[in-house]
């Protein structure tokens, strides 16, 4: 715990967010710095609360009390090892995880909820300011070779750990860059790519290799990994976006969420898009379809392109306020978000579905046609409600149905589950003898700290597997 009477005397507090104004011209994060004494002071609200929820909210199991009160101490080298021991990247997580560690907060029954993700995120950037985040090679080696599929959180978590078993590990990334989602789905706003690639060059000074333009069941068969490796992990993610298929999908200026979002990471990386293939919001009416924190993502992109305007188009009811009586303590509260993407403009509307889209002689989308509904789990469409936008931009975030189908997965040979993800024993294992699976290709899409604890598990799993006991946390 931090100081005892903490959470009496202090009041929760977060570093400011730059003026909408000013980070709506740029692509840098939208968090001021919060200075190391405030930080102290928030770890000081942390309770003597006996049974510390916190633990079971996060997936990774952060032991929080413990470093909360180390950062209270001033001990910021032992917060990072404590810190390090059940996460093998807080920099991630400190900055795109929604906290569900806060949610179950015991403070937060009554009172707002202890930082957690602030001073996680503190921890590990004095870490780095200090250079005690150093290249941790193994002392020796197994000889065992492993391919990793999948550069993304999973993959990244999964790789450092067998390395660090002492196993030869191998990364295949299909994409031009490491990094996965983290690379090419989070916008820069949220974390600059920076951030990835410090972790990478420690990974790399460690002994992982890493295979960028690497599509396995593409330009390199799945028979390879089966013939080079000991053992193969799979953590490809999610792929397969949630279409919607409506009359007029075929219109010219409907795109894929990631597609939009990927592209302006890759601006911001500095490569050239070709004319024909730029998806651009600038002087355009847009819509997104969809709610959740892939649409936000549109939308704040949207606005530092310099859209006319931007609605956000949710089928579910608006959540209340304050947490919902069915989401009680100390589970995941349903209720209204607003990110920073929503602070800097666009209309968010709620219960409505959309009916077809409609366009011009050259076959551009021009229209939304859409009707609101009622509650789920029908969202009966309420008569008389019906509404046309005038579009020029539409973009689905209606979130991923799995893993993408055939390729790597049909030429492995392994098994699905009934929602078509990649289907596995309790150990990580998929139908296939070596060949395990991890993260969003077999839970399907979720958070980057689900991803990084699964990555994690597996790597345990894997290195049982191959030497028969595993000392991997």
């Amino acid at each position: 715990m931090g100081k005892p009477t903490g959470f009496l005397e202090y009041k929760r507090e977060l570093p400011r967010r730059r003026p909408v104004a000013e980070r709506i011209n740029d692509y840098f994060e939208i968090y001021e710095e919060f200075p190391e004494d405030k930080v102290r002071t928030q770890g000081a609200r942390c309770m003597d609360c006996g049974v510390p929820f916190c633990h079971t909210g996060c997936p990774l199991n952060n032991i929080i009390p413990d470093w909360n009160d180390l950062v209270y101490r001033d001990r910021w080298k032992d917060a990072i090892r404590v810190l390090h021991s059940t996460n093998n990247f807080p920099e991630f997580t400190g900055r795109v995880c929604p906290a569900p560690c806060e949610a179950a907060c015991v403070l937060g029954i009554n009172e707002p909820p202890v930082t957690i993700k602030q001073i996680e995120k503190s921890i590990i950037e004095h870490a780095f300011d200090e250079g005690w985040v150093v290249a941790e090679p193994p002392r020796t080696r197994t000889g065992k070779k492993i391919a990793v599929v999948g550069s993304g959180p999973a993959g990244l978590a999964a790789a450092q750990q067998l390395n660090r078993a002492g196993h030869t590990v191998t990364v295949f990334e299909k994409a031009d860059r490491i990094g996965g989602l983290l690379r090419y789905g989070i916008p820069d706003f949220k974390m600059e790519k920076r951030v990835l690639d410090r972790r990478l060059r420690q990974m790399e000074a460690e002994g992982v290799m890493f295979r960028p333009n690497s599509h396995v069941g593409g330009n390199i068969p799945a028979s390879r990994l089966r013939a080079e490796f000991d053992a193969i992990l799979l953590a490809g993610g999610a792929e397969s976006p949630r279409d919607l298929k409506v009359p007029g999908r075929e219109l010219k200026g409907i795109h894929f969420a990631m597609e939009f979002l990927a592209q302006q990471n890759r601006r911001v990386a500095g490569d050239p898009i070709p004319p024909h293939e730029e998806i651009l919001a600038t002087g355009k009416r847009v819509a997104i379809i969809g709610g959740g924190d892939t649409g936000a993502d549109c939308l704040g992109t949207c606005h530092r392109q310099k859209a006319v305007s931007v609605h956000q188009l949710e089928i579910m009811p608006m959540p209340p306020e304050q947490r919902a009586p069915q989401t009680p303590w100390p589970l995941w509260p349903l209720q209204l978000r607003v990110e920073s993407s929503h602070e800097e403009g666009g209309i968010r509307e709620w219960s409505v579905a959309t009916i077809k889209f409609t366009g011009d002689a050259n076959g551009n989308v021009t229209q939304l046609h859409a009707v609101r509904v009622g509650p789920p789990p029908a969202f009966e469409p309420v008569p008389g409600t019906e509404f046309v936008l005038e579009v020029d931009l539409v973009l689905l975030a209606m979130g991923f149905t799995g893993p993408a189908r055939g390729g790597m997965l049909e030429e492995l040979g392994v098994q699905l589950d009934a929602r078509g993800n990649v289907a596995t024993d309790a150990t990580y294992m998929t139908s296939v003898p070596g060949v395990f699976a991890a993260g969003d290709m077999r839970r399907g899409q979720s958070l980057v700290v689900w991803a990084i604890s699964e990555g994690r598990k597996a790597a345990r799993s894997v290195d049982a597997y191959l030497m028969g006991r595993s000392s991997l946390p």
